[in-house]
């Protein structure tokens, strides 16, 4: 195994087994729990990047990263949003005075 995958990998077990210290008692701190499952991502996060730096394999938590919308749903929410900005923050178009009837 790769230098950089094995250390990786550690930090993930460290930083999975602090969370699991912080979440299974029966007082459970939200702040502990905050940041331990902010390791976690951070662990993760990085173990995926040196894997797909390694062997040029995706992510082996893309189904995890894919909770909430489609990328097609954000893909058409952005478009949306970007032309809403640009007819706001665009040329303002200027009319000329009608003639009075």
């Amino acid at each position: 195994m790769s230098k950089k995958i094995d250390a990786a990998l550690k930090d993930l077990k460290k930083a999975l087994n602090k969370h699991a210290e912080a979440v299974g008692g029966s007082a459970v701190s939200l702040k502990k729990a905050q940041r331990a499952s902010a390791r976690v991502a951070a662990a993760a996060k990085a173990y995926a990047e040196v894997v797909q730096a390694k062997s040029g394999l995706g992510s082996p938590f893309e189904q995890l990263d894919s909770v909430g919308l489609e990328s097609t749903t954000i893909a058409s929410l952005s478009a949306e949003r970007d032309k809403i900005k640009q007819r706001l923050t665009g040329p303002i178009p200027v009319q000329e005075r009608q003639a009075a009837l």
